[in-house]
């Protein structure tokens, strides 16, 4: 029992943060523990070299 307070003050939180229409997002980044930078893009374990650069306009690889 209890819960009805508490979910209450939940839900008025909740929407003064939906409608407020600002927050403070640097703090939400650290409390979250996420990093601001966006992530590097996964490198693959091709290795041969046959990249999108190695293409021609076609698709078809260069000589």
């Amino acid at each position: 029992m209890g819960r009805g307070r508490a979910k209450a003050k939940q839900v008025k939180v909740a929407r003064a943060l939906k409608y407020s229409g600002g927050g403070d997002l640097e703090s939400l980044r650290r409390e979250l523990g996420v990093d601001a930078t966006p992530a590097a893009p996964a490198r693959t374990e091709a290795g041969d070299g046959a990249g999108q650069a190695d293409l021609d306009r076609e698709g078809e690889p260069r000589a």
